[in-house]
């Protein structure tokens, strides 16, 4: 049994026909075939439910089944020996020249599915985002209704496919008559030919815009996470459906802090006074500060965990930490009084003395005299 809703797998309703669900498997087993996304390992289990859901789907009793029970007991998991016609995935990669499949076609061309990349902050992962993406897509044509025929009227039948959209031949081999299909030559498959092209789409239907769609992101996004819009990409031409829109996040570089899930890496540099006497000090986070303990005796590369001071998980939950990791600046430059009380700090702890530099070096400038 599928775990999920064959229905919402393939992003079609409960009242779909044939053709739409063949339709929708064909374009989502395109879009995740796993030779299409050999870097992505999501994209193969992905392709497998969208098999999944298609061999309810289009078996009439187990998709019956399956909408008056909610499951089916025999539904495969694998989109290459499941149910339903294996000329359907030869389809998706090499069209109809291989011929079956029964029903009327729907006639027209689905809408081109659009990606567009939206620069987004860290504190937006914290707080989600409700913001408009500007689209260029194919709309409607207003002046013929899509048509793409003056005036609106009718595209006319076309005389050679008969308003089919394919043409059909039989050939002899050796395993007999073989019948195969492919798009009429006359039409391009649509169908209809347009005799009288509207004047502003020039026939095609489709005319470019750029629009604005509304979208919700939600906090504890990913960078490069993907946002599905259905419908927001390009509209059909004829019978054809729009096309999705993809809107893929991109969380903008932040210098103050390393991103790995829900933790935030930031750096403090803390003086030597600081890390051997200890100290309470304010530090910035992404949407608030934060007071940070430095306790006595910190060495250098130090980290310091601040709870629930990092992001949010996707689904809710507690944020991660803040890691903060203390660095102990050392000065450059020393004055001999400077020096002095170092080497008399390094005295009362019974430390061996840097020896002068002969050359002249840091060591040199700093203890400039032998003892």
């Amino acid at each position: 049994m599928p775990s999920k809703d064959p229905y919402e797998v393939l992003g079609v309703s409960r009242t779909a026909d044939s053709d739409e669900i063949k339709s929708a498997y064909r374009r989502m087993a395109r879009r995740y075939h796993p030779d299409v996304n050999p870097n992505d390992p999501s994209a193969e289990e992905k392709f497998k439910e969208v098999g999944a859901a298609y061999s309810i789907l289009s078996d009439p009793t187990k998709r019956a089944r399956f909408d008056q029970t909610g499951s089916t007991d025999d539904a495969p998991t694998d989109p290459f020996f499941g149910g339903g016609n294996i000329s359907d995935l030869f389809d998706v990669f090499f069209g109809a020249a291989g011929g079956g499949g029964g029903g009327r076609r729907r006639m027209g061309r689905d809408g081109e599915d659009i990606r567009v990349d939206l620069e987004l902050t860290l504190r937006d992962v914290i707080n989600g985002i409700h913001t408009e993406v500007a689209v260029n897509r194919k709309a409607e044509c207003d002046a013929c209704k899509g048509t793409g025929v003056e005036g609106g009227k009718a595209p006319e039948t076309c005389s050679t496919c008969r308003g089919q959209g394919q043409v059909s031949t039989v050939r002899n081999t050796f395993i007999g008559q073989v019948r195969t299909s492919a798009p009429c030559p006359t039409c391009g498959g649509a169908g209809t030919v347009i005799k009288d092209p509207c004047k502003k789409c020039k026939g095609r239907a489709v005319l470019p815009e750029t629009a604005k769609v509304s979208v919700n992101i939600p906090p504890g996004f990913e960078d490069g996470a993907t946002l599905h819009v259905p419908g927001q990409g390009s509209d059909g031409v004829g019978e054809g459906r729009p096309g999705d829109l993809y809107v893929v996040l991109q969380v903008a570089d932040d210098s103050r802090f390393q991103r790995h899930g829900q933790t935030l890496y930031t750096m403090l540099e803390a003086t030597f006074a600081q890390a051997a006497l200890g100290d309470r000090l304010e530090i910035s986070g992404v949407d608030e500060n934060f007071e940070l303990t430095i306790p006595a005796g910190t060495q250098p590369g130090t980290q310091i965990a601040i709870r629930s001071g990092g992001l949010p998980p996707l689904h809710g939950g507690r944020r991660g930490d803040l890691v903060v990791q203390v660095n102990v600046k050392v000065p450059t430059k020393l004055s001999d009084a400077e020096a002095k009380l170092i080497r008399d700090f390094a005295e009362l702890r019974g430390e061996t003395l840097p020896k002068e530099d002969e050359k002249g070096g840091i060591l040199g400038g700093l203890f400039h005299k032998k003892r």
